[in-house]
């Protein structure tokens, strides 16, 4: 069995993970706060690899000794002690040699954002608003089983329930990588509480994951925002309709429009837009890498194609599909409390083997 190639490949990493860590401790370095950041967040990836590789490293050492143990040993109890115990190293290798090949996928660079998440209410009327809730409610469980804070920075009530639309931001780690995966339209198969005659409709609502974006990742200029502030409106006591709060911020050079309105101090509802605005401008950049994925994706999983039909909730038989993988799972009523994490777990290791793939085939 070679090692070799694989061992000198982690080494190149390793030498270049001792280099970022001399680097953040250096005065000149940490006085640059961009140049910081960037070289903290490349510390912090590479950090599972070298932990991978040392592991990795002292298991083929331990093979070696064991191996020597086995050509120069007399005693034959000692010989059958190295023999079970390389047995038992050679059968770690396949293990650790994958773990290591899944952490050198060439990682999405916004995977350890935040994300901000706006859902819609799309075709299906008042039911199409209750699902949109629902799929709120299941997203709010799915992230406090994750220890993440969530923030709403504007809602618009259905008539019957539900939301015609709510936006919210997602703060914990790598918290982009996980639900970028929820991006696209997500359809409900059921009989609405308003149908008298028991008829199974259709409805859907459309689910947006942006990456949220830091100052350092992209300037504006302030004066091409338009800031106007307006009265808060429905519940939030008596603040509401009496303090201009919510804040409305217009990019003027794309038309981009976010409005906040969800905190009563107009301080922190400036701060919430202005990380959504520009988040929503530089995901108009990330689309065109995202698209350039999907045109090479069969499954277009994380590709961020808002418009596709990517999962399906049928009551009636209790089940949810996700049409990326052709993976149907029958656990309705837990997936739609939260447990999304199987579901997720299958899509990432989709995309892990087709980017595999990707840097097999480059």
């Amino acid at each position: 069995m070679n090692y070799n190639s694989l061992l000198e490949k982690l080494e190149g990493i390793k030498i270049k993970f001792d280099n970022i860590m001399q680097q953040i401790s250096d005065p000149e370095i940490i006085a640059d706060m961009k140049r910081y950041i960037k070289l903290n967040k490349e510390y912090k990836e590479l950090e599972p690899i070298v932990d991978a590789y040392k592991r990795y490293k002292n298991i083929v050492d331990n093979i070696k000794s064991s191996k020597q143990m086995l050509a120069e040993e007399d005693d034959a109890e000692m010989k059958e002690m190295a023999k079970e115990e390389l047995v038992d190293l050679e059968a770690q290798i396949p293990k650790i040699e994958e773990e290591i090949k899944v952490l050198l996928i060439p990682k999405d660079p916004e995977d350890a954002k935040n994300a901000i998440v706006e859902i819609r209410a799309g075709t299906g009327g008042d039911e199409a608003s209750i699902f949109a809730g629902e799929l709120a409610r299941m997203y709010f469980k799915f992230c406090e089983t994750k220890g993440w804070k969530i923030s709403i920075s504007n809602t618009s009530e259905g008539t019957s329930g539900g939301y015609k639309e709510i936006i919210f931001s997602v703060e914990g780690k790598d918290v982009y990588g996980i639900l970028k995966y929820e991006s696209g339209v997500h359809r409900v198969q059921r009989v609405p509480k308003t149908e008298t005659q028991g008829r199974v409709h259709t409805s859907a609502a459309s689910v947006a994951v942006l990456p949220e974006v830091e100052e350092f990742d992209i300037e504006l200029n302030p004066a091409d925002i338009r800031k106007d502030t307006y009265c808060s409106s429905g519940p939030g006591g008596q603040s509401v309709n009496t303090t201009y709060s919510a804040i409305r911020l217009t990019h003027e050079p794309s038309g981009i429009v976010v409005t906040c309105q969800d905190e009563k101090s107009q301080i922190k509802n400036l701060d919430k837009a202005m990380k959504e605005l520009r988040s929503r401008i530089y995901d108009i950049e990330h689309q065109k890498y995202l698209d350039e994925i999907s045109s090479k994706r069969k499954t277009m999983v994380s590709t961020g194609d808002r418009s596709a039909k990517i999962r399906t909730y049928n009551y009636p038989q209790g089940r949810v599909t996700d049409h990326r993988i052709n993976y149907t799972a029958y656990n309705l009523p837990n997936i739609i409390n939260g447990d999304i994490a199987e579901l997720i777990d299958k899509l990432q290791v989709a995309e892990n083997a087709e980017r595999m793939k990707e840097t097999e085939d480059a």
